[in-house]
């Protein structure tokens, strides 16, 4: 190969628009119904090789496989907690990996998926394992896509059920690959897509404020949780940085501009470590917050990482905090953690091997 001549790569047919799907088999004299077929493959059957699209010619596949590529995800490791919580580490195309999470509650008949949308993050709470990690890059909107197709094939697979509901609280802050997550959605609640409702999906941000504007701005019909884990700003600096810069204040206006544009549900997720946040005195700081506008708040156990200094609260001081909470008027729910025992409750994806 000559100096300096550039290798050409094959472009993932799944960065194509419809539109431009359709642009590429007009130029190649194909009927317009093939745009359907394929698209159809693509985001409602989730197809990982163009061999799978048998209602197409050999011909036009071989000229598909010719010309694009599927960066499908692909697993790589699979652990089962003892509570039935499922595990999954995912290959991506260029060797990075994620982690994904299934959590069963067949008495509930709920089964909620995890996903990561980013590959590391870049925010360093001092209780997350993969805020620890570098943030290599943002997910494409089908790997994240490609999370929800795969795990739903588990839950069907195990549970005999279909996935009840989606949570972006894996790997990464959704917010800051705003772009990709929100055509992920796009693409998960589309009727040509998978067809899930928007209400089953919860998107939680550690609070960028400008972004949670522009989500109203944007109409979004999904539900919005803030990994809060402090009422004030003294406690909440210590353990994530990002408050330095979107303090209580000002996330608090975000979110009353995000209830006054879509009334969509928000939620705040918070950890309680044991001595420092489960107080009377943070109950009362919590509760001036949740005033602002409707929220529930999920107290959830903390799961301990690695060098971290900080201890799960005793049961009891939680049932107390959310006591004070719940004879306030709040709306309360105390999460008990699922998969502790595979490093796959919250804040613990790390990519273990």
């Amino acid at each position: 190969m000559p100096t300096g001549q550039a290798i050409a790569t094959k472009k993932d047919i799944r960065k194509l628009s419809l539109e431009e799907l359709g642009n590429t088999l007009g130029e190649w004299g194909e009927p317009r119904f093939r745009v359907k077929q394929i698209w159809e493959w693509l985001w409602k059957k989730g197809a990982h090789s163009f061999e799978e699209m048998t209602n197409l010619s050999k011909d036009l596949r071989s000229r598909l496989a010719e010309n694009f590529v599927i960066n499908a995800i692909q697993l790589d490791q699979q652990q089962r907690s003892a509570d039935g919580t499922i595990k999954s580490r995912f290959r991506l195309h260029d060797g990075h990996l994620i982690e994904s999470v299934l959590i069963p509650v067949p008495e509930e008949k709920r089964f909620t998926v995890c996903v990561s949308s980013q590959v590391g993050c870049s925010l360093a709470c001092k209780f997350c394992a993969t805020g620890r990690l570098k943030r290599e890059r943002n997910l494409d909107a089908a790997e994240i896509y490609d999370q929800v197709v795969l795990v739903n094939r588990q839950c069907e697979e195990v549970y005999g059920r279909s996935l009840t509901n989606i949570v972006y609280m894996g790997m990464g802050e959704p917010l800051l690959a705003y772009r990709n997550v929100m055509d992920s959605i796009e693409r998960i609640t589309a009727e040509d897509g998978l067809g899930m409702s928007p209400k089953r999906i919860t998107v939680s941000t550690a609070g960028i404020a400008k972004m949670i504007e522009k989500l109203a701005d944007d109409k979004v019909r999904f539900n919005l949780a803030l990994s809060l884990h402090a009422a004030d700003d003294r406690k909440r600096n210590q353990i994530m940085p990002i408050n330095e810069q979107n303090n209580l204040s000002v996330l608090m206006e975000a979110l009353s501009y995000f209830h006054r544009k879509t009334f969509n549900r928000i939620s705040f997720e918070y950890i309680a470590f044991d001595g420092f946040n489960e107080g009377p005195e943070d109950a009362r700081n919590l509760i001036r917050l949740c005033r602002r506008f409707p929220v529930r708040v999920n107290i959830i156990e903390y799961n301990p990482i690695e060098g971290a200094n900080f201890r799960k609260a005793g049961e009891d001081r939680i049932d107390n905090f959310a006591r004070m909470l719940l004879d306030a008027g709040i709306m309360v729910t105390v999460r008990r953690s699922r998969g502790k025992d595979i490093d796959a409750a919250c804040g613990q994806l790390a990519n273990k091997g």
